[in-house]
């Protein structure tokens, strides 16, 4: 049973005392350095080995070939999916993976924003220019 005196001792203590919360939207405060937030891609040292795709355990990412003999691939990444584990960055031996602790602020309020396309411009333009005409294929069809 909790006694009366220390009960109003520490509501008196609490009343005066400086809150322990941020204001976190109005002022923010330096992320952690091992924080792990949004993948980051680097198309240039890619192979196309696959192993960032066979390691993760949420099924997050996707290599897209454009050109394998040339090394042109796209990553596609899905935010929603991801658990940030980091399990593809330790699977990668060519160091083109690597989380954020910058970007960690991910909410969205659609749902199209969180699937996301790294690589060099002209070959992402490539690979959603061929999903747009199967797309289209696939409504004439049907």
């Amino acid at each position: 049973m909790v006694k009366l005196g220390s009960l109003l001792g520490n509501a008196l203590q609490s009343l005066f005392s400086k809150p322990a919360t941020q204001q976190y939207p109005t002022v923010k405060t330096a992320t952690p350095i091992r924080l792990r937030g949004a993948l980051i891609y680097d198309a240039d040292k890619c192979t196309g080995c696959n192993m960032c795709v066979r390691d993760c355990p949420a099924d997050a990412i996707e290599i897209l070939i454009v050109d394998r003999k040339a090394k042109k691939f796209v990553m596609r990444y899905h935010y929603d999916r991801c658990v940030f584990c980091a399990q593809c960055v330790a699977s990668c031996k060519f160091d083109c993976l690597e989380m954020s602790n910058e970007e960690w602020e991910l909410a969205e309020v659609e749902k199209e924003p969180f699937t996301v396309y790294y690589g060099n411009e002209e070959n992402v333009k490539f690979i959603l220019d061929q999903a747009a005409s199967t797309e289209s294929e696939d409504n004439k069809e049907g």
